[in-house]
């Protein structure tokens, strides 16, 4: 039996890796969480951190080799894709985002983490605003 997830991952942790300027001791915390454990993302994850690193790339901040070697580091973690219905999207993520003036990609990590009743790892200030509203567990910053 696959181990609980001890966190929903959201994409601005994952991509906050691939930059050295964008690590934080907070980043670095959830990674050493994640590797000792289990994260859970919902499935506009791998598109999003996709999607980051390719632009990235157009913009010269990274190098395509450091992207796919960035990516291929990342499939190895043990990071779950969690799969919704569409239905589900489409009526209560949808209403979630709307709720909270949320992106229905961000209402997707708030929807998961309260579905699995487990902390939402983020770096967006708003994101942590509103799961903390609706009683969702922020994983907690390291100590500065």
């Amino acid at each position: 039996m696959e181990a609980e997830p001890a966190l929903v991952l959201d994409a601005s942790v994952a991509v906050a890796w691939a930059f050295e300027d964008e690590t934080s001791r907070y980043t670095e915390t959830v990674l050493d969480t994640v590797t000792q454990g289990r994260a859970a993302v919902p499935p506009v994850w791998p598109l999003e951190v996709g999607n980051a690193v390719v632009v990235a790339e157009r913009r010269g901040r990274l190098r395509e080799a450091d992207g796919v070697h960035f990516l291929s580091l990342l499939s190895q973690l043990p990071i779950a894709v969690e799969e919704v219905p569409a239905e589900r999207v489409l009526s209560d993520v949808v209403s979630l985002a709307r709720a909270h003036k949320l992106s229905a990609y961000d209402a997707s990590y708030l929807d998961l983490a309260m579905r699995l009743g487990v902390p939402l790892a983020t770096c967006d200030a708003d994101l942590r605003q509103v799961a903390s509203r609706c009683g969702v567990k922020v994983f907690q910053r390291a100590k500065q």
